[in-house]
């Protein structure tokens, strides 16, 4: 007996499907959960059944668009996995992750939703990567002793978070992960982190 296996879609409807990924990430990106399927077929220039017939409900979409937006954070925490200078390759995965999280607030609210679903396999991918950033950080002895990873979305959730305020000066994100980075620095260490 066969199982039967998900077939690959046509070059038509895997175009379809970007584009209505593609819609999705702007309409999402300006009206956040608010966002309207029909805004995204729209956006896409797609009919509203062709959205869908790739994604059945708005979770669907949103967690298509969480996933697309993770494998981003991953991409980019592996390229900084290839400088040589830890505390740079540290600091450059934060960046590169913060700027998707400060980019997108569908996004954002999105990650500060529990009962959202992950993909398990990508964010094992994720922890890897991150916990390969602050080791080696941590054994070059640029990154305080102390931080841990679960640190890392804590920090950088919250400032995607705060992106959705407005605030008194534009990309408001970087002064604060500018701020954070500071902290980090084993360096600047005022004293052991509480347990």
């Amino acid at each position: 007996m066969s199982i039967p296996t998900e077939r690959p879609l046509r070059a038509d409807a895997r175009r379809n499907r970007e584009r209505v990924l593609e819609g999705a990430r702007a309409v999402f990106a300006e009206h956040g959960r608010d966002a309207q399927m029909d805004d995204v077929a729209r956006k896409a220039g797609v009919g509203v059944g062709t959205v869908y017939r790739h994604f059945p409900t708005k979770e669907a979409l949103v967690s298509a668009l969480a996933v697309s937006l993770f494998e981003q954070v991953l991409a980019s925490a592996r390229r900084a996995l290839e400088i040589d200078d830890p505390w740079e390759a540290f600091t450059t995965a934060l960046w590169a992750g913060v700027e998707v999280l400060a980019s997108d607030r569908a996004f954002t609210e999105i990650i500060g939703q529990a009962e959202m679903p992950f993909d398990t396999d990508l964010m094992a991918e994720m922890n890897d990567a991150y916990m390969q950033l602050v080791q080696r950080a941590k054994d070059s002895g640029d990154l305080r002793p102390d931080i841990v990873l679960d640190d890392i979305p804590m920090f950088t959730c919250g400032i995607g978070m705060a992106t959705v305020k407005p605030h008194m000066c534009q990309a408001a994100w970087r002064r604060h992960l500018a701020i954070i980075i500071d902290g980090l620095r084993a360096t600047n260490a005022s004293g052991p982190l509480p347990s």
